[in-house]
């Protein structure tokens, strides 16, 4: 059984948990760093645009699968032993995606890369609420929740440097020296529970086959099933099928098995229950976000990888400067009052941002992505309070996984949902756009004759020919920022409609719960 938390904690202990959250920033930040460099990543392995996307949905699938194990594996290895193996597997695939001469072995790596390292994620947060008072654990929470909202943040501003300066391999070898000292830091100086070795004798197998199946396969609809058309792709549709099975059977497992993989009983707290569905709604906008205006600075702008870094990393002073002012708030505010603002502001500031233009620019999109990074923070924190803050110490590290994966889902599902919009909505505003550049209306060929004669300056031969090219691509353009619009629009949305969640939250404070439980 876990300890209850210590009225004192040592600064041995405070710097192995400043380690662990090293470690965790690293996990997160690999998802998003290789996002501004698939370019590059494409060309030096070779690969089609649609295979170098598996360099990044490989990693995803298989963290998926360890975040909901990794409080069942806390409680059998402790969790200094699963973190430090956590880290030390995760600097070795680090090292071996840097040196990955082919995709497959790239695939490979990052996958191994991904579920090892994923063990990283849930632990710091079960941590937290284990190691430190009831006092102290506002401020911890709010430093978990700026590095887990600022990794995948400043992963394409990391990312793009580092290519630019060094090559794609550094994406990767970065992490080289920073697990090694982090594994060795929480091995000397974290160790707050024991090993239950007994556990591995009732170890469900049947189960862990499930759970990978299912979320293995939900992950992978969700990434790939837009830009397969979804159900026209026999892959997809089996997929579908397996996810489905496998996903009843999981669960027909986890409420009947006497000692699950997973407990899912923990959903019957109310508050951790909703405070899930806020995690979720967080990482529709954290991951959409930070993959949408790479998107439209790329496509749109014509951005390089270290012009789009450059462009997104203000986000992060968004985080800084509201950490200390949720901090100070979650002590005296009650937590709902500001999960509602979060809520609210997070999805205005994504609002804002759908008010595109072809020319949108650093300066444009330097207010909303300030205030979204600041916005962010308020539902973080308090919602990580929300969720975790009540739950007894023995449901702590299962309630994390839980917790985690719902961020990761809600990542997942907002990406598929965003693509099948973009394809969707790119049609819609093309086939618009393009009604209205034709031979019948006079400013269209206007445009033309006079594009046609300032090229023909430049080339007499197939003026024409180029100018109409030009028109041709200037609506794609068109239509991508209008699509891009829509899909922040929505996206806001979701913030919106989240808001009245809040009502069925019970109040909740920083002090101590004070009853057991699993």
């Amino acid at each position: 059984m876990p300890p209850a938390s210590p009225a004192h904690v040592t600064w041995r202990q405070w710097a192995g948990f400043m380690a662990m959250v090293v470690g965790m920033f690293m996990a997160i930040l690999d998802i998003q760093i290789v996002s501004a460099s698939i370019g590059e990543i494409q060309a030096g392995l070779a690969a089609s645009p649609d295979e170098v996307a598996w360099v990044q949905t490989s990693y995803l699938v298989a963290e998926i699968v360890m975040i909901p194990m990794s409080g069942w594996l806390s409680r059998l290895l402790s969790t200094r032993v699963l973190f430090v193996g956590s880290a030390i597997g995760f600097t070795l695939f680090s090292l071996a995606c840097s040196s990955a001469t082919s995709l497959e072995q790239m695939i490979v790596y990052r996958a191994l890369q991904g579920f090892i390292g994923g063990a990283m994620i849930p632990t710091v947060f079960a941590t937290a609420f284990l190691l430190f008072p009831p006092d102290r654990r506002a401020r911890v929470s709010v430093m978990i929740g700026l590095t887990a909202t600022l990794a995948p943040t400043i992963g394409p501003t990391l990312g793009g440097w580092l290519t630019e300066t060094f090559s794609w391999h550094w994406l990767f070898l970065i992490n080289v020296p920073f697990g090694i000292a982090v594994a060795g830091v929480v091995w000397s100086w974290m160790d707050i529970d024991k090993a239950n070795l007994a556990l591995r004798r009732g170890f469900d197998w049947l189960g862990l086959v499930l759970m990978a199946l299912f979320l293995g396969n939900v992950e992978y609809v969700l990434e790939e099933g837009s830009r397969w058309q979804w159900f026209e792709d026999e892959t997809i549709v089996r997929s579908t099928v397996i996810a489905c099975i496998a996903g009843i059977l999981f669960f027909w497992r986890m409420l009947t098995h006497k000692d699950p993989l997973v407990d899912l009983r923990t959903f019957r707290n109310g508050n951790f229950s909703i405070g899930c569905l806020f995690s979720f709604t967080l990482g529709i906008g954290l991951y959409g976000a930070t993959y949408m205006i790479p998107l439209f600075l790329s496509r749109v702008r014509g951005y390089d990888s270290l012009q789009i870094g450059e462009t997104m990393f203000v986000t992060g002073f968004g985080m800084f400067a509201s950490a200390p002012i949720v901090g100070f708030l979650i002590k005296k505010v009650d937590v709902r009052f500001i999960i509602v603002s979060g809520l609210f502001m997070t999805g205005t500031a994504i609002w804002w941002t759908g008010h595109l233009t072809k020319d949108s620019a650093f300066w444009e999109l330097l207010g909303p992505q300030v205030f979204r990074g600041f916005s962010m923070m308020f539902v973080m924190i308090a919602s990580n309070q929300m969720a975790l803050g009540r739950l007894p110490p023995m449901a702590m590290k299962n309630a994390a996984g839980l917790y985690n994966l719902m961020r990761n889902l809600g990542g997942a599902v907002g990406l598929a949902v965003i693509n099948t919009v973009i394809n969707t909505r790119m049609s819609v505003h093309g086939e618009s756009l393009r009604e209205q550049v034709t031979w019948s209306r006079p400013a269209a060929t206007a445009m033309l004759d006079n594009l046609t004669a300032l090229l023909r300056s430049v080339s007499p031969e197939g003026a024409e020919l180029m100018a109409l090219k030009r028109i041709a691509a200037l609506v794609d353009q068109q239509a991508l920022t209008l699509t891009y619009n829509d899909v922040f629009m929505l996206m806001g949305v979701a913030f919106f409609t989240a808001v009245p969640l809040t009502l069925l939250l019970a109040r909740t404070s920083t002090q101590a719960p004070s009853g057991g439980g699993r």
